[in-house]
């Protein structure tokens, strides 16, 4: 199959590069298409449960997704408390809200919230706390005082050592963060701000991200191609001949990635990496026909005969090692996050797509060189190999000293790799599983820089929310129903229809939710009393009165204890560092009624009434932002918010927050009929991580029982298949095993790298056994075939391991992490799997070989294998 593939190529190179052309072309065009999506959110599914009630917790409390940007003065005592930094806060708080895509009512600073004071017991005033900044230190210092008697802002909006200043800008669209994060920085560049100014949060770690991506792409693929070129070139000695594998390359990623496009998918993080995958996929089997070919095409050959003869031999392991790397990828289709499966099945698509144009444009290409081309590569590669010099014949001595060490001490080598894997395997015990979108930028980036520097000096930039239900008692018109049914039934029964007319006055009165449908109600019956008789009127009052008491008991959040019980729960978490602050309509009310009482830190405390409570709430509606209210409670009071904030977004802190919260519940039980949920975009974080985990666990899980299975049908022995597993097994152990060790968090490039390491490191595997059953076929004797296969099959393990693992290291100096984990990921893989490959299956063949290949009792003795004369 493989040599008439290759004949039919070669005598029609023409239509293969024709066929070629027009599909990179045809898919290339749809590119311009692109839509790119950076949002971490769409990790999860759209129906997804907690994604779903996210974004109806966002619609009830009216929340949005908020820059931070941070102002910190270390020049003096009075930090940020100077009348030049107060004057630059109000100033680009101004600019800020006069940003396109910034709510500009619900900025958050010094310059845009209000004082609460006393003016005699029973009245407050609500002022502007910064309408104009102060101008003497002394002002300043008042305003200080101020701050800090207001719980809610200290330590968020200031410091609590008065060195930072913060404001939370609130955006309409976070995939606009970028943009207007650049706007504040030329807004700080054009006030001539001298504090340091620091931008963070998580939407503009997401957005820049996704923009800053696109830009490495543009570099590190390139440059990842240059390499590979270089040492291809240093290998091969032959510019023309190397060329065909990296346009094979090229048209691999631009056919993909045109078809991902063309289909109507978005570009996310992961799908972005598809390029950086496909290249070394793309030219590893290359790499192989290459070293082949020109290892054979000697003098006075026919280059195409020696094609022919190289794509026969290679067929059945390009074919094998491209469908285990595709059941690999694919295998990430079984993950539940939609952008995974995606990525997954186009990383599939391009190996199937590489896999074919190897058996076919490789031929084409080496059929259309000109035969003096040819005859130059022939001259200088074997010229080296006549002199003994160059790289090549270094190979070739390398090759056969792994070559004589694996067989002559596999037992040693086998102990040796059994330790390895014990420590592999305490190492994967260590492994912890986080992330945090932050941290997929270097240290230095400007981003991680803010996040570390205003988490140090704020309660924390990240946020999440503890919504607090009440379940029980059905929704409010329910409950007025089952009060009211009753009634209409006793009324009735003595002779005075009401229900046609309830009905009625219902309907009329229906709002935009049930509290206010509750309102109309009570006004609407209160009316109808003045025009209904003195027997029809008892029967109206008593609707009247069950109305009330709905309107009444649905007033969950203005009773004093469930109020209380927050205001604990949130002193527990602060007091035992789980965040590093809480606020809730608690703390509101108990700011607002301090004020009404007496001014005095002994009454900041939760009235002991509900109308109290109820006067604390409407006393606070006539404050300049009577909106921020319904940020912490919802307006029918049957839900409330609880706002954290969190001084990092690692899920791991997120789950010791709600495993806190977990404890105390089970201590100390909700108030009856309530009930919790969490959201907010930290807790969104640890869900998708968390389903990720599970489902790149079940996806490699998947493809190593499918991947043994082929590995048993190629071979047609269960050994063979075994045999074929091992260095993907020991690889992939180690890998994990020295993340562990090494501290390395498992986080979403990690998961994503399993089912690189999974289909690369068998690749080796199957073209060295494949290579091997051949070599032993040919010679009838495992010794001479062990020493056939450390000519030109191990040679050309050995470049291709140093192709892709040199190829890729201008990923490490990548500003984004992901690109660093790829690129050590991959020169870690080809580098371990081809040692592996190299040493232990040998010396696992010469350990028992009996177990692989049928020889007679002679061909067991310990004598050592001959290996190649050294070049």
């Amino acid at each position: 199959m493989g040599d008439t593939l290759a004949r039919f190529s070669m005598r029609h190179y023409r239509w293969v590069f024709a066929a070629v052309l027009a599909l990179v072309v045809a898919l290339g065009a749809l590119i311009p298409r692109i839509a790119i999506d950076t949002d971490p959110e769409n990790m999860l599914a759209s129906d997804q449960a907690d994604r779903v009630y996210d974004a109806r917790i966002d619609e009830r409390f009216d929340l949005y997704d908020t820059i931070v940007v941070g102002l910190v003065s270390e020049r003096d005592e009075a930090g940020i408390y100077r009348p030049e930094s107060l004057a630059d806060l109000h100033a680009l708080t101004r600019a800020v809200q006069e940003m396109e895509g910034v709510v500009a009512d619900e900025v958050m600073s010094l310059a845009t919230v209000d004082d609460v004071e006393q003016i005699s017991p029973g009245t407050i005033s609500f002022d502007w706390l910064m309408d104009v900044p102060p101008a003497t230190p002394e002002a300043a210092a008042e305003l200080r005082e101020a701050v800090e008697r207001l719980p809610m802002f200290s330590g968020s909006l200031v410091s609590e050592d008065g060195r930072a200043a913060g404001i939370f800008v609130p955006i309409e669209d976070k995939n606009e963060s970028h943009r207007i994060a650049g706007e504040i920085e030329a807004a700080v560049d054009e006030l001539g701000i001298e504090d340091a100014v620091h931008i963070t949060g998580q939407p503009v770690a997401q957005d820049t991200f996704g923009v800053q991506m696109f830009q490495q792409m543009a570099i590190s693929a390139p440059l990842a191609g240059l390499l590979i070129f270089v040492v291809m070139v240093y290998f091969f000695r032959s510019v023309p001949l190397v060329v065909a594998p990296m346009l094979l390359a090229m048209a691999t990623v631009i056919a993909t990635m045109g078809l991902l496009i063309g289909l109507g998918y978005t570009v996310h993080i992961m799908s972005s990496m598809i390029p950086i995958f496909l290249m070394p996929i793309a030219v590893v089997d290359s790499v192989h026909v290459m070293s082949d070919f020109s290892d054979r095409c000697r003098p006075g050959s026919d280059p195409r005969q020696v094609m022919t003869e190289v794509i026969r031999e290679l067929y059945k392991p390009i074919v094998f090692t491209s469908l285990t790397t595709s059941v690999g990828f694919a295998s990430l289709m079984l993950s539940p996050i939609p952008p995974v499966q995606v990525f997954g099945a186009f990383v599939a698509f391009g190996v199937l797509l590489a896999m074919v144009l190897t058996l076919t444009f490789l031929p084409a290409y080496v059929a259309a060189l000109p035969i003096r081309t040819i005859e130059a590569m022939r001259a200088r590669v074997h010229r080296h190999e006549r002199e003994g010099t160059g790289g090549d014949c270094r190979l070739c001595r390398f090759v056969a000293s792994a070559g004589r060490l694996a067989t002559r001490r596999g037992r040693v080598l086998l102990v040796l790799f059994l330790g390895l894997l014990g420590v592999a395997v305490y190492g994967i015990t260590q492994i912890q599983i986080n992330d945090n979108p932050t941290r997929w930028f270097k240290a230095d980036h400007e981003i991680r820089v803010a996040d570390r520097v205003l988490n140090e000096h704020f309660a924390g930039t990240y946020e999440a929310y503890l919504v607090v239900e009440q379940r029980e008692g059905g929704d409010l018109e329910s409950l007025l129903a089952e009060r009211a049914e009753p009634i209409l039934v006793e009324a009735r029964e003595a002779g005075v229809n009401l229900r046609e007319d309830w009905q009625s006055l219902l309907e009329a009165s229906r709002g935009k939710d049930a509290q206010a449908t509750l309102d109309a109600l009570m006004f609407a019956i209160d009316d109808r009393l003045f025009e209904v008789s003195g027997q029809e009127a008892r029967w109206w009052e008593r609707l009247l009165d069950a109305a009330e008491a709905v309107r009444s008991e649905a007033l969950t959040f203005q009773d004093p204890e469930i109020l209380r019980y927050l205001a604990d729960l949130q002193a527990y978490l602060e007091e035992g560092d789980h965040v590093g602050k809480a606020n809730s309509l608690a703390d509101l009310v108990r700011t607002v009624n301090r004020e009404l009482v007496s001014g005095q830190p002994e009454d900041f405390r939760i009235p002991d009434s509900t109308a109290g409570v109820a006067q604390t709430i409407l006393s606070y509606q006539s404050s300049h932002r009577p909106g921020d209210l319904w940020h912490f409670v919802a307006d029918d009071y049957r839900s409330a918010n609880v706002w954290l904030q969190l001084p990092s977004g690692d899920n791991q802190d997120m789950q010791r927050v709600l495993d806190a919260v977990e404890a105390y519940v089970a201590d100390h039980p909700l108030p009856e009929g309530l009930a919790f949920e969490w959201a907010g975009s930290t807790y969104i974080n640890l869900v998708w991580q968390g389903e990720m985990v599970e489902g790149m666990l079940l996806a490699l899980l998947s493809a190593f029982a499918v991947v043994l299975v082929m590995m048993v049908v190629l071979f047609r022995s269960l050994w063979l298949g075994l045999l074929a597993m091992l260095p993907l097994t020991l690889t992939v152990a180690l890998i994990y095993g020295v993340m562990g060790l090494v501290g390395k968090d498992y986080d979403m490039p990690v998961a994503v790298l399993s089912a690189l390491s999974l289909g690369l490191s068998v690749d080796f595997a199957i073209h060295f056994l494949q290579r091997l059953r051949e070599a032993v076929a040919e010679c009838g004797n495992w010794r001479e075939g062990l020493a056939l296969v450390f000519q030109e099959p191990a040679r050309a393990i050995t470049r291709n391991a140093i192709v892709i693992a040199l190829g890729f290291t201008p990923l490490l100096v990548a500003p984004l992490m992901p690109y660093v984990t790829v690129g050590l990921f991959l020169a870690s893989i080809m580098a371990v799997s081809a040692v592996v490959t190299l040493l232990m299956l040998p010396a696992v063949v010469s350990t028992w070989p009996h177990r692989f290949f049928a020889e007679p009792t002679h061909a067991l003795s310990d004598a050592p294998v001959d290996t190649p004369k050294e070049v």
